[in-house]
């Protein structure tokens, strides 16, 4: 599998707690929350601007703009964060290996 951006790095207690956040963002059509779908590729903050690299399951995915909104909102509510933007990308593509174990449970994934 391609290395996906950002793993390995550590985060800064910041970024942990824009990634506590962003697990309230739940896919309405999983019904999973969206870090541990493996969406959320990296988070860096600097002084008060955060950026968000991130993917989608397809291209084409229908519920884009209510997923974009909830994440913008997920990382402003976090205390030091005045600015968010996301940075979508296609490559690594998302595939069902970068679901977390617990992602995987809930959907009755096994293996």
């Amino acid at each position: 599998m391609e290395e996906v951006l950002g793993q390995g790095d550590v985060f800064s207690p910041i970024e942990n707690d824009v990634m506590n956040s962003l697990e309230s963002v739940i896919d309405p059509e999983l019904g999973i929350d969206i870090v541990n779908l493996g969406l959320i590729y990296d988070v860096v903050v600097k002084e008060k601007d955060c950026t968000i690299t991130m993917t989608l399951t397809t291209m084409g995915c229908p519920i884009s703009n209510l997923l974009e909104q909830q994440i913008l909102d997920a990382a402003k509510e976090v205390e030091g964060i005045s600015k968010c933007q996301i940075n979508l990308v296609w490559q690594p593509a998302w595939n069902v290996s970068m679901i977390s174990r617990f992602g995987k449970i809930s959907l009755g994934i096994h293996g």
